[in-house]
């Protein structure tokens, strides 16, 4: 009687740990793509200055996370009119902050030093930031609020410059 009992207690454990393993083995396999409203994915990077930075650290402020690397020629178009941005509404409390994904140290460093942008950079060349925001196409740029919402995001290179483009986010101020 005993192990009758105890067979049926591990049968029905044996089933609960199938229906969990099938539960992670499914989840382990969705893509997860972070959208407009979703809490973005917090992050630790070096920047180039040697400042270890988060997302949080730039609570109160509007972070413009901007993915990109050299080998991109959009990323590269737009890093001009992303610096003009960051350098009309650094005031205003936007930060911008490019993150490249280049796996050479060489190639990104000297674009940085002939493009001499004013923003915060940084390199994170295994792309684990960007793959926790989804991002599969660069240049990809995320506008996170202060709470660390998502409420911008575009795909693509964006004229930074664009009139319409700067009075849309400084309505998300």
């Amino acid at each position: 009687m005993q192990t009758v009992k105890t067979e049926r207690i591990l049968r029905i454990l044996i089933g609960i740990l199938l229906v969990v393993l099938g539960y992670v083995i499914v989840d382990s396999f969705e893509e997860r793509i972070v959208v407009v409203g979703d809490t973005a994915p917090d992050f630790t990077v070096t920047t180039d200055s040697g400042r270890q930075v988060t997302r949080s650290d730039f609570g109160g402020k509007l972070l413009v996370l901007n993915f990109w690397a050299t080998w991109c020629p959009p990323c590269v178009q737009e890093m001009p009119s992303l610096d003009q941005f960051q350098k009309r509404l650094a005031g205003d409390g936007v930060v911008v902050l490019g993150v490249s994904v280049d796996k050479s140290e060489r190639a990104y460093r000297q674009f940085l030093q002939k493009a001499k942008v004013s923003f915060l950079t940084a390199r994170n060349p295994s792309a684990e930031i960007s793959a926790e925001y989804g991002t599969f196409k660069y240049p990809e740029t995320y506008l996170i609020d202060g709470r660390g919402k998502v409420v911008l995001k575009h795909i693509g290179p964006r004229d930074w410059s664009d009139e319409r483009l700067i009075n849309e986010i400084r309505s998300l101020l």
